[in-house]
């Protein structure tokens, strides 16, 4: 059997959380939110104010999703991306990926949690959020458990969120080199669905195929954050 913590501290991964008590959080999650820039890439810009994501890091989203399908009796969690910004490709992977929701220019991303747990009737408790930096720090203050993108650059910052236990894990890995990923692994291994989840995808049916098509029948909405709060944003 795998040693999750030997693994993930192995990799650089550092554990706020022991992890025997980040696994009974990660028991309660329902919903999964991304932070996008310097989480899914390393938060440089195109000239069009564009930035990308990774197969790698989306596969990782895929099969955190499966795995806590599996792990909740076929329920999916609830998924979403809040960005601060307007991003193409954010809208692209949601649309994709069947993910729940995008929102974009979100400066207050608490108040925006609010609105996209209200939509599923779910508590902060039952998030698991991806983060890096300090226009995140509302949301990591009250979700269930939370996963900081690694950074080297801001060392000061890192030590203010491990000092006020705004994280539960902080990646091995830094913004733009796969740290989604590891934090999908490292929650999948925790819960001990790691190897069911590769034994059903490597099966594809009939397991994986169910999961798929409940994916595949998600109609993602997409919001506009502006001072009235989140507004349909059409894509």
């Amino acid at each position: 059997m795998i040693d999750i913590e030997q693994t993930f501290t192995a990799l650089g991964g550092q554990f706020v959380t022991a992890p025997d008590v980040l696994t009974e959080k990660l028991k309660a999650v329902r919903a999964i939110v991304f932070d996008w820039d310097g989480v899914f890439n390393d938060g440089v810009k195109t000239e069009a104010g564009s930035s990308s994501f990774s197969e790698v890091d989306s596969m990782g989203t895929n099969l955190l999703r499966f795995g806590f399908w599996l792990h909740h009796g076929g329920q999916l969690p609830a998924v979403a991306i809040i960005t601060g910004v307007i991003n193409g490709l954010a809208d692209a992977l949601v649309r994709r990926e069947h993910f729940h929701a995008c929102y974009s220019q979100a400066k207050n991303k608490v108040e925006v949690l609010a609105h996209f747990l209200d939509q599923h009737k779910l508590q902060p408790s039952e998030v698991a959020f991806f983060f890096d930096d300090a226009l995140d720090l509302s949301v990591a203050q009250v979700a269930g458990v939370r996963i900081m993108v690694r950074r080297n650059a801001n060392p000061l910052f890192t030590d203010y969120v491990i000092r006020n236990g705004y994280a539960d894990y902080v990646t091995g890995n830094e913004s733009g080199h796969f740290a989604v990923r590891e934090g999908c692994e490292l929650m999948l291994g925790l819960l001990g669905q790691f190897d069911s989840v590769m034994g059903e995808r490597l099966r594809y049916r009939p397991v994986y195929d169910q999961y798929y098509q409940q994916r595949q029948a998600i109609e993602p909405s997409y919001w506009l954050v502006g001072p009235d709060g989140p507004e349909p944003k059409t894509v």
